[in-house]
């Protein structure tokens, strides 16, 4: 079947008992017992296991192509239960372009903890063999990276891995299963932030791994009942909603995006594009044979610095300033004093992200009237 047959129908089957087409949402923190150690469909506690949890996790990992999903309270926090997979004395090669977020887990979770992370340009497949080390156990990646949009080819990544005997996670949050589906390139693991496009309507915080590899599995598993870092019923419900319009959200939003992206690369105001639909974007050759699209996410430098980025967030009707992504609202987020304020001054300006860096999400206005928008803005901007 088809991905928007599977994210309509998968672990989602109508209620037995009353027919309903929409899971239940059950909204119980615990639940009777047939006896003692006699659970009813295995189901003792919400932390555990919830029905509505356990109908979204079976449907994440299907529309990963995966065979063992496990939903999160947060994208941070599925981060955190993947990063159960290392020890202390362990090394993680991570992207150069990694989420603020991530880097943060890192530097102040994982460094302290006795986990070693070097990080290495993932884009270059050479240059991440050449990095590894006697103590090297994972290879953590994004890609479409957040926030420069680079991408690692996941396929080359993962042949090393194996070849190796190194693990593989791939954050999977700009692109969605829709576009990309890294285990199939040869990833261990998925990471998702399903705050993002596969909730896709601002108004929930989750996250999820996917992996087919039990022995992968279980130890995450643990963490995540040990930790308790799940998500609520109601979560769980309003990401499968979500993922039933999946599909046609990203399909309309990354059309608009290359438009956008066009436009702005044509703009006297704007320096630079970072976009993997243009032909200029180093990596568009690989982006047209790994994903079935370009996304929705779009990064751009602004001639005339700072200033001319808080003219231009001034005079923005549309986009609206705020974090996250992968609504149906567009978004500009600026990552030097936002996603990525985690990250000292002269580490963001090694890796690129500078002071004229904006990042846009695009929403599911009409694509007019979001160019007008961001036109009407850059020409205030270019303007003291």
């Amino acid at each position: 079947m088809k991905f928007e047959t599977l994210a309509i129908h998968d672990g989602q089957a109508p209620d037995p008992r009353t027919g309903a087409v929409s899971v239940p949402i059950y909204q119980s923190s615990t639940f009777q017992q047939d006896a003692i150690g006699k659970f009813r469909e295995g189901f003792e506690y919400s932390r555990s296991g919830n029905p509505t949890r356990q109908a979204l996790e079976a449907a994440l990992a299907l529309l990963e192509g995966g065979k063992h999903g496990l939903a999160f309270g947060s994208g941070n926090a599925a981060t955190i239960a993947a990063l159960q997979l290392v020890k202390p004395g362990d090394q993680i090669l991570a992207s150069d372009d990694t989420y603020g977020g991530t880097y943060r887990i890192f530097e102040r979770i994982l460094r302290p903890w006795g986990v070693d992370i070097r990080y290495v340009d993932a884009s270059d497949t050479a240059a991440v063999e050449a990095a590894i080390g006697p103590k090297t156990a994972l290879i953590w990646v994004e890609s479409p990276t957040n926030p420069l949009l680079k991408l690692v080819d996941i396929a080359a990544l993962g042949a090393l891995a194996h070849r190796r005997g190194l693990l593989l996670a791939v954050d999977n949050t700009f692109a969605s299963p829709y576009l990309q589906r890294p285990l199939e390139l040869g990833a261990h693991v998925v990471v998702h932030s399903t705050t993002k496009y596969l909730g896709g309507h601002s108004d929930v915080i989750g996250g999820a791994v996917v992996t087919s590899e039990r022995d992968l599995h279980d130890p995450i598993k643990f963490y995540q009942n040990a930790a308790g870092a799940v998500p609520g019923p109601w979560d769980s419900w309003l990401v499968l909603r979500g993922l039933k319009t999946l599909k046609v959200r990203i399909e309309e939003q990354q059309a608009t995006a290359l438009r956008l992206a066009r436009f702005l690369e044509a703009h006297p105001a704007v320096d630079r594009v970072y976009y993997p639909g243009l032909s200029s974007h180093p990596q568009h050759a690989l982006a047209k044979r790994q994903m079935r699209g370009f996304g929705g996410m779009i990064s751009l430098q602004l001639k005339g610095g700072f200033p001319a980025v808080e003219r231009l967030v001034a005079k923005l009707k549309l986009f609206l300033l705020a974090e996250s992504l992968g609504g149906v609202e567009s978004l500009l987020c600026y990552p030097p004093k936002m996603t990525h304020a985690s990250i000292s001054p002269e580490e963001r300006a090694r890796r690129g992200i500078h002071d004229n860096l904006v990042r846009l999400s695009v929403g599911l206005e009409a694509a007019d009237d979001l160019e007008a928008d961001l036109r009407q803005a850059l020409q205030a901007s270019v303007r003291p």
